[in-house]
């Protein structure tokens, strides 16, 4: 079975960051590793508080799964500032990590920053250079692109602008741009392939950023391509959503974003 990694953030909700990477993973098909960079205080409501891990550690997680693994794929999430990201690339290049899928996690749905200003410049100068593919929604877009996106053609624009970094593909997703149809645009530097989807009427989207990328990641550890591993994992990500779970008992009930059913396939059991 192919082993595929995830470093990233947790979630004590289940519903986005490790968590959810690690159920995206096993999802489709390969064996969940994981590496965390920070811990949260968080719900379906909003992100509360953040706890970054020392690098040190960041970095002895990286060494454990790399000594003893043979791993297929990685995907990144939350890296929380500029000293992670940098430790993060450094052992990546050390171990030649193969099929990196970077994430950009820049901004909580609440509002809330999961990666300083410093760490956005350090991503694009470190991190996006060793990228299979970076997967930015429409804010992140702007944010690494420096340009608008608020249409499929600034998206155009903006995917070229990132490829210009060194990554060598760019999926900008389409759910913050306007339609009735949710489309994400992958460029590769030649092509331009577009993957739409009729757009959910649900709130329950939390974790949507962290599944797609990671089952993308699972996909390519598995071999298909890059269009077929985005097709398959866009499928799987709107069945997911499809399913979305209406849970939450606290106060902030009813006021979040309610997590993916990661194994909606499996259906209930006694």
């Amino acid at each position: 079975m192919k082993q595929v990694l995830a470093i990233a953030g947790s979630d004590p909700g289940g519903g986005a960051g490790v968590q959810a990477d690690i159920k995206a993973i096993h999802a489709n098909g390969a064996f969940a590793l994981s590496a965390l960079t920070a811990v949260t205080a968080q719900n379906t409501g909003a992100v509360k508080r953040a706890f970054e891990l020392p690098v040190e550690m960041v970095e002895a997680q990286l060494d454990a799964v790399f000594a003893d693994f043979q791993v297929a794929a990685v995907k990144t999430g939350m890296l929380s500032s500029a000293r992670i990201v940098e430790a993060v690339a450094g052992k990546l290049r050390h171990f030649r990590a193969p099929e990196l899928v970077v994430d950009p996690v820049i901004l909580a749905k609440s509002g809330f920053r999961l990666l300083s200003p410093e760490g956005v410049a350090a991503l694009q100068r470190e991190l996006l250079p060793l990228a299979r593919l970076v997967t930015p929604n429409a804010p992140e877009a702007e944010v690494l692109a420096g340009c608008p996106v608020r249409s499929l053609e600034e998206a155009r624009e903006a995917a070229r602008r990132i490829l210009d970094r060194g990554c060598r593909a760019v999926l900008v997703k389409g759910g913050h741009l306007p339609g009735d149809e949710a489309i994400d645009l992958l460029y590769d530097g030649r092509n331009f392939t577009l993957f739409p989807a009729a757009r959910l009427r649900t709130r329950n989207t939390h974790g949507t950023g962290c599944t797609y990328a990671a089952a993308i990641a699972a996909q390519l550890g598995r071999g298909k391509n890059l269009e077929a591993a985005v097709g398959a994992a866009k499928e799987y990500l709107t069945q997911a959503m499809a399913h979305a779970l209406e849970i939450g008992r606290g106060p902030e009930q009813g006021r979040g974003c309610g997590p993916l059913h990661h194994f909606y396939f499996m259906g209930e059991r006694p």
